[in-house]
This record gives structure tokens, C-alpha cells and sequence, in this order.
């Protein structure tokens, strides 16, 4: 169902944390830059292309994703909560989730518990197209929606990742 097939399979070494913590700081550090930071600020001496690598390998193993993500500035922002049409849901289901998945507004897609239902954060380049997405997809995919409940999501007052999310990441994982 996601654009991922396995959690990633990856040993956290100090090192790998700090360089996670420097990208989401600056993600356009060089790794000569982020070797001059290890050391500086972690104590941690390693060369360029050991950073490099390690970078490398964690991109590769999925500990982390890159997207670009246009400032906020640009867009508007809504919040969709799909509820469900049981009759319909079996023979429609699936073709209605991946229209929503695979759509270019589509930013952040995800299940919720409690009462079933797709939410997804979307982004539009103003009001008309967030009714005209609306619209179509009804006419597209409303056999097997019951319900769409958007919201407004304005005056975004942060959109970003703070470096200490990876405090404890690797007492995290060896557990």
C-alpha cells in the first residue's frame, strides 16, 4: 500500500545521528562540511568519504527519505478525511486509494484508527482547485465514498523536522 516495502534494517552509530541531525539542520551541507561539524561538535573524526558513504548507505537502506517540499508560501493546504460507503467498498476501494496516493496534491497520505478512514494532507495552488479536485474525484471515485471532510489548514507556524527527534535514536533501536 506505501511507497516503502520493509522498515529499514539499520544499526545506529553516533555518528549516523549526528549527520542526520546536521542534514535536517542544512540539508545542503557537502560531506566535507559535515566532517568539519563531526568533528567540532560530536568529537567525532572520520573522513569526508566515510560521511559520504554513510550518508550513502542510509539513503539507500530507507533510514531516511528526500523529498522537496515547496515552502508553504506557495500553496494552500488542506486536511481530507474520506469516510466510507460499505456497499460499494469491496469492488472500488482500491482504485479510489490509489487515485488518492498517486495525485499530485496528494503530500502526506495515511490510516487512521477509531473510525476507519483515509486522511491525507493535501496541497493546492488555491481554493477553486482544492473544489475542483473535490469535484472530480467525486465523479471519479463517489461510489465508494460516503463522505469527504476537509479542512483548512492555514498559518502553517512550522513545517520542518527539528535535528533532536534523533535524540535517543540509537538507544531507540538497540532495544
Amino acid at each position: 500500500m506505501t511507497d516503502t516495502t520493509d522498515a529499514p534494517n539499520w544499526e545506529f552509530k553516533e555518528r549516523d545521528i549526528a549527520i542526520l541531525r546536521e542534514l535536517t539542520r542544512n540539508p545542503q551541507l557537502s560531506s566535507r562540511e559535515l566532517t568539519t561539524i563531526l568533528a567540532e561538535e560530536y568529537d567525532i573524526e572520520v573522513s569526508h568519504v566515510t560521511v559520504s558513504e554513510s550518508i550513502r548507505e542510509m539513503r539507500n537502506e530507507g533510514v531516511f527519505r528526500e523529498a522537496i517540499i515547496p515552502n508553504e508560501e506557495y500553496y494552500i493546504f488542506g486536511l481530507f478525511e474520506f469516510k466510507f460507503n460499505p456497499e460499494h467498498f469491496a469492488d472500488s476501494w482500491r482504485a479510489a486509494m490509489e487515485y488518492i496516493r498517486d495525485d499530485p496534491n496528494t503530500l502526506f497520505y495515511f490510516l487512521s484508527d477509531g473510525e476507519y478512514q483515509w486522511k491525507t494532507v493535501m496541497m493546492f495552488p488555491n481554493r477553486e482547485a482544492e473544489s475542483r479536485w473535490i469535484h472530480e474525484f467525486y465523479k471519479e471515485h463517489g461510489d465508494v465514498i460516503d463522505n469527504i471532510r476537509n479542512s483548512v489548514v492555514h498559518n502553517v507556524l512550522k513545517f520542518r523536522t527539528d535535528p533532536e527527534i534523533f535524540e535517543g535514536l540509537d538507544d531507540e533501536y538497540r532495544k
